[in-house]
């Protein structure tokens, strides 16, 4: 990425099993507290265990009657932390919303639960096309990026990453090339996941262990703008420097997501152990151990100790890189030694997709 036009994050929000908002988010990080609480096993139809969900979150109580009467979980995550990040007193309207701002969402496919019970539907039906008709948007997977646009007029280029953890770092590159090419003025960029019993039992029969946390729901939202598109009320949070990509195949993840860290820190023009703070997305199982032990060798543990680790949110799978940068700017929020540091965030999917985003905090 040409230093010339390298893109700042100059806001975000957050609806996380913290609560709802950027506010509750920062306080939930700097607390340290749990998010787990025992599941309403009758509501889910699982097992009795413990997950990490959104505090009170019911989509018609959150956003209102009007417009949310099949509107899915996931969706509704979206379209809520969308509206907190542009409800903020220091958002630009003019500018964050019409024709020349776009939104970036991850995901790992959508709302799984709406696509199984539409599947259902048709399964179990006196007839195949008998199904609800209102419910056939939530079975695709741009639906969440979609409904955002519409309620808050966002006009230009809209788009879903499917990526699954790796979704997030793969949003963020995609609006840093819609910035470069002009294509946008400003882009909403984040990702979004949410708990159902359909995700539950398809992590249950597809893991290959039983350890790492247990699931997570929520979404994260970042702004990024151009440098100069920065004033007094949304200054620079991060300045984005480089993000790489690659894919490990049979054994051979361990050296090629040294090779990846190293080549977004190359990019960047940093060195490593100049990196300030360090944060995993925590994958299940042995590649969560691998990815932090990749990290600690190349940037040391003392930076990956300055920030809390995203899986005290549970597994939020495509949402956790999003939510690893939340963490990250909330950690370094008011705190002068972050201030012009760079920091790394890596993210490691099961089938092999590694990513890594180099950013340099605000001063």
């Amino acid at each position: 990425m040409s230093t010339m036009a390298r893109p700042v994050i100059s806001a975000w929000s957050a609806v996380s099993p913290y609560g709802i908002g950027a506010g509750s988010f920062s306080d939930g990080v700097r607390s340290g507290r749990t998010t787990s609480a025992p599941l309403d096993t009758v509501r889910w139809q699982v097992p009795a265990g413990d997950a990490h969900l959104v505090p009170d979150f019911e989509v018609r109580q959150v956003l209102g009657k009007k417009g949310t009467r099949s509107m899915d979980r996931v969706t509704g995550l979206a379209v809520t932390t969308v509206g907190g990040l542009l409800e903020q007193p220091s958002a630009d309207r003019d500018r964050e919303t019409g024709d020349r701002a776009a939104l970036v969402l991850g995901t790992t496919t959508g709302s799984v639960a709406s696509m199984m019970d539409f599947t259902r539907s048709s399964l179990v039906g006196d007839r195949p096309f008998d199904v609800d008709p209102a419910q056939m948007p939530n079975a695709v997977m741009n639906c969440a990026a979609g409904q955002c646009a519409i309620w808050y007029g966002i006009r230009g280029p809209n788009t879903t990453i499917a990526g699954g953890r790796t979704a997030s770092l793969a949003a963020m590159s995609y609006a840093t090339r819609l910035l470069a090419s002009g294509r946008a003025e400003s882009v909403l960029c984040g990702a979004a996941e949410e708990f159902s019993s359909a995700r539950y039992w398809l992590e249950h029969h597809s893991r290959d262990t039983d350890g790492g946390p247990a699931l997570g729901e929520g979404c994260a939202m970042l702004l990024i703008q151009p440098a100069d598109a920065c004033s007094p009320e949304r200054p620079a949070l991060a300045e984005i420097l480089s993000v790489k990509s690659r894919v490990a195949t049979g054994a051979d993840l361990a050296a090629t997501l040294e090779a990846c860290v190293r080549s977004a820190l190359a990019a960047a023009d940093v060195a490593a152990e100049d990196v300030w703070a360090a944060s995993v997305s925590a994958a299940p199982g042995q590649a969560g151990t691998t990815e932090r032990e990749v990290l600690a060798s190349v940037v040391g543990d003392r930076a990956l100790g300055r920030v809390p680790s995203v899986d005290t949110l549970g597994d939020v799978s495509a949402a956790s890189g999003a939510f690893q940068i939340a963490m990250v700017l909330a950690a370094a929020e008011g705190n002068p030694e972050a201030a012009g540091q760079p920091v790394v965030a890596t993210s490691v999917d099961r089938d092999g997709s590694l990513s890594c985003a180099v950013l340099r905090l605000g001063a």
